[in-house]
């Protein structure tokens, strides 16, 4: 993958975790290896990394992986594991974890002594085919989702289809949601044969999964090599995640995995292009059958609309208080869109659940 910062690959199949230790050691010279990981994933594959290493001491470095804790204050407490572990400039972190273990390890590897190097192992479905390409890190405030973050790319993504076997049924279909997206937002195809082969990738096939998520990636990487800062380009991935974010932070984290607040975004945000006559209703019944085919949704809360208007203004995409929207235009293609009217987001949201079971 290519970034105007720089280059680095990404090596996605089965059986992976084994070139780890290769990799890193092809890195350079360094001073010490610290594994970023949840107490639960390390052990699923704490040992199997090891293993990579043939003999070189690692040392891990455990934290709480659920969303509500991926805050500043779980950021202090790693980088001062690390000091005490003596890591220093020349230290390697490698994140062995989801999308909450790569996002705080991320942010800590681009501020610990001002940048150490970085190597993510992302083992959920959501890690691999989006948070862990692009250099995205960040950690969440009260006021907002990954509200404080900084772009840091890693020196080499390694993702192993096999990881993907331990994930409780509810995370892999959180995961399910953003390889939707990518069909919505810029891959027909991909689209079409989520359509036609979902029940395989929700069983977990390895042929339907060894297909759809080096597609993402490629598409993830496409999309980043052309706009790495999030300029213009960029935005297009953030489809379903204005609704979603403000859904994930009025609920504090707790009702919805990422995922499954972003399947709500999607449909909302489908929604609000029919109500602006930007997509027709068939393409719209598309999306909403297929992102309500992935899965049951948790309930959405009765949400204030004082309040809801408060999440959506304080997402890191809104500019100067006003909401920006990527909406769809068929399947395949999206557009950013300012100025959507409050009253139709509010209306739409509140009427969600009810325009959905019309619709499917």
């Amino acid at each position: 993958m290519r970034v105007p910062s720089g280059r680095y690959s990404v090596l996605c199949g089965r059986g992976t975790l084994a070139r780890v230790g290769k990799e890193v050691e092809q890195l350079g010279d360094h001073t010490g290896i610290f594994v970023l990981s949840s107490p639960r994933v390390w052990k699923l594959w704490g040992r199997a990394l090891e293993a990579s290493f043939r003999g070189v001491s690692i040392k891990a470095v455990l934290f709480d992986d659920r969303e509500r804790v991926k805050n500043l204050v779980t950021v202090e407490r790693v980088c001062r594991q690390l000091a005490r572990a003596g890591a220093d400039r020349r230290a390697v972190l490698v994140t062995l974890g989801g999308g909450v273990v790569g996002d705080v390890a991320g942010f800590v590897a681009a501020s610990y002594l001002r940048g150490v190097e970085l190597v993510h192992v992302p083992t959920t479905l959501v890690a691999q085919v989006d948070s862990t390409i692009g250099g995205k890190t960040g950690v969440n405030l009260p006021e907002g989702k990954n509200l404080v973050g900084a772009f840091y790319q890693p020196r080499v993504v390694i993702a192993d289809l096999a990881t993907l076997a331990t994930l409780p049924l509810r995370e892999y279909r959180s995961g399910l949601y953003e390889v939707v997206k990518y069909g919505v937002i810029g891959d027909a195809r991909l689209f079409s044969f989520l359509e036609h082969n979902l029940d395989a990738v929700v069983r977990r096939k390895p042929a339907e999964l060894g297909w759809i998520v080096p597609r993402c990636i490629c598409a993830k990487a496409e999309v980043v090599s052309r706009d790495e800062r999030e300029s213009s380009l960029r935005a297009i991935l953030n489809f379903g995640h204005t609704v979603g974010h403000a859904l994930e932070s009025v609920m504090r984290y707790t009702r919805f995995l990422h995922g499954e607040a972003i399947g709500w975004g999607m449909m909302a945000a489908t929604l609000i292009a029919v109500a602006l006559g930007r997509l027709g209703t068939g393409e719209a019944a598309r999306i909403l059958r297929l992102v309500a085919r992935v899965g049951p949704l948790p309930e959405l809360p009765r949400i204030s609309a004082a309040r809801l208007l408060e999440a959506l203004r304080a997402d890191k995409k809104a500019r100067g208080g006003r909401l920006r929207f990527v909406l769809p235009r068929r399947i395949g293609k999206v557009e950013v869109v300012a100025d959507v009217p409050d009253a139709l987001v509010v209306e739409v949201v509140r009427q969600l659940p009810r325009l959905v079971r019309q619709a499917t």
